[in-house]
């Protein structure tokens, strides 16, 4: 299922889509169909240690003539999750069956989902921390059991009808592990996260991006962009098809550091990675809480923004840059941001 595009919340009228967004829409059918996404776990780049651990499962699967256990898979979004679930069911040589959370409205959509799987198929729910309490509580047989249960008839007339499904591995994707029920993730034999990207991954990922758009790209150039897309492959792929259309424009035949840096620059994006938008958050903290701390819902309140867009979208990569840090009083902005703003910290001159 396709997901909506994040709209920035301090946007101009229309809603402008922030590309660095991590949840930012990409063209999925026409990132397949350009190859874009890799197929196989040789040609994924970066997550090394857990690419290590997946092909272990898999050739043990394969090996027993079993399915694959159910794998959970968690870390913040564009990280690649979707990527990999269709990479397991490709190693694994069976089809996979997309939906997400929200798409399963209540137990009979579940049961036609799992019905529908042939023997080791792979079913992915991405937001499965989105599953409602009914639906989740159907999952826990299915998973364990390999059986749903399902109610007919009405009134005095009712009794349950038992399904057996064939072996299956579900591969559940989720941004929000704390929104997860106990049950439900101790109902997963491998859980594993996602971290962000290193810039020079990042830099593979741009020019492997650039090579098949047909504008190949730089090695300096290659690495100004991964290094401005905020650990997040997903913001690599966007920014190498907006930098194309500028390199495009001007006539020029490849994406060198000065094409990435001039795309980059029209594009809002500084040298550090942050949009307008995140530089917004940060002068908030800074000259209107005096650098914190400060609690999220008045920096909310203060940029009219919901609090869990905030917390979800512009955090994470505040936090893992070290603008931002979070105490037990709220969040407080680190002199690294008041100097890359030029902006004056807690206890500081003004930088000039």
């Amino acid at each position: 299922m396709a997901r909506k595009p994040h709209v920035d919340e301090g946007a101009p009228a229309g809603g402008r889509v922030r590309l660095v967004a991590p949840d930012a829409p990409e063209d999925a059918a026409g990132a397949d169909v350009l190859g874009l996404r890799p197929t196989r776990l040789g040609d994924f780049v970066g997550q090394t240690e857990l690419k290590g651990r997946l092909s272990v499962y898999v050739e043990a699967a394969l090996r027993r003539g079993d399915a694959l256990d159910h794998v959970l898979l968690h870390g913040p979004p564009g990280l690649g999750k979707t990527t990999l679930a269709r990479i397991l069911a490709a190693e694994m040589g069976v089809a996979i069956h997309e939906t997400s959370g929200p798409a399963i409205e209540h137990k009979g959509m579940l049961a036609g989902l799992l019905t529908g799987l042939g023997e080791g198929d792979v079913l992915f729910i991405d937001e499965i921390h989105r599953l409602s309490p009914a639906v989740e509580e159907s999952l826990y047989a299915a998973m364990e059991d390999g059986r749903i249960d399902l109610p007919v008839g009405e009134g005095s007339r009712a009794r349950t009808m038992q399904f057996t499904l064939p072996r299956f591995t579900l591969v559940a994707a989720t941004t929000r592990t704390a929104l997860l029920t106990a049950p439900l993730r101790e109902r997963f034999p491998i859980v594993e996260e996602l971290t962000f990207y290193a810039d020079d991954e990042l830099a593979e990922v741009a020019a492997r991006t650039a090579a098949r758009l047909g504008c190949p790209a730089t090695e300096d150039g290659a690495l100004e962009i991964g290094r401005r897309s905020r650990g997040t492959p997903r913001v690599t792929n966007n920014l190498v098809r907006r930098i194309r259309d500028f390199v495009e424009v001007d006539e020029g035949t490849r994406i060198d550091r000065a094409a990435a840096d001039r795309g980059l620059s029209a594009l809002g994006i500084d040298r550090a990675g942050l949009d307008e938008a995140d530089r917004r958050i940060l002068r908030c903290i800074l000259e209107q809480f005096g650098g914190g701390p400060v609690g999220i819902d008045a920096i909310a309140a203060t940029l009219s923004m919901p609090r869990d867009t905030l917390e979800d979208v512009y955090e994470p990569f505040l936090l893992q840059r070290g603008f931002l840090v979070r105490t037990p009083r709220g969040r407080r902005a680190q002199p690294k941001a008041a100097e890359h703003l030029g902006l004056e910290g807690p206890g500081q001159p003004r930088l000039l």
